[in-house]
């Protein structure tokens, strides 16, 4: 039996061939990873979160984007769709087809079985190297719990955690206020 060299995608390759796909594929070091489909509680956290992001940023100098929005970690080379992301000021972009940002200052994962490990792990390494980026928010879709890591002043990341459906999360970066009732609203957990 006789195997072939898997050949290594460049990342311009990659994002040649991601813009003619139907769906999505994250991308590092030559290889891709295709996403999966999500719960209808990831799909609700996320709607919800996303849905009171929208709201507090109009007419405010920040944008909010849902799971479409690729970003690269240009540090690292990873190519990436967290499943909310946020820019302030200008945002920033690879190239002319402007599907890839490069200067979020908020990452929003909701975790599930299949991630939370890489979400926490290896994907929260990547996201550090980020100069841009302020917060990191990783929410829970099967109980009401939210970890906030802020980047610190003095360099690291300092870590809030939420857990009461009363709780408020402060996003000093976007100038935002997440409730977890909102963010939990209609999911049964």
């Amino acid at each position: 039996m006789s195997t072939q060299p898997q050949r290594r995608l460049t990342q311009q390759d990659y994002l040649t061939w991601e813009r003619q796909q139907e769906t999505r594929h994250e991308y590092y070091d030559g290889e891709i990873f295709a996403m999966t489909g999500a719960s209808r509680e990831h799909n609700l956290v996320c709607g919800n979160t996303f849905s009171a992001l929208h709201a507090q940023l109009r007419g405010k100098p920040c944008e909010v984007y849902n799971n479409d929005m690729r970003v690269k970690v240009s540090a690292t080379g990873m190519y990436t769709y967290p499943d909310i992301v946020a820019a302030c000021a200008e945002p920033q972009f690879e190239d002319v087809e402007v599907d890839t940002l490069l200067n979020p200052v908020l990452i929003i994962e909701v975790l599930s079985d299949s991630t939370e490990q890489y979400d926490r792990g290896a994907k929260f390494r990547h996201y550090r190297t980020l100069p841009s980026l302020q917060d990191y928010l990783l929410v829970a879709q099967t109980e009401c719990r939210v970890e906030h890591y802020v980047r610190a002043a003095a360099g690291g990341w300092l870590l809030t955690e939420y857990g009461g459906r009363d709780d408020t999360i402060d996003l000093a970066a976007v100038g935002c206020r997440l409730l977890l009732r909102d963010m939990y609203e209609r999911v049964p957990v």
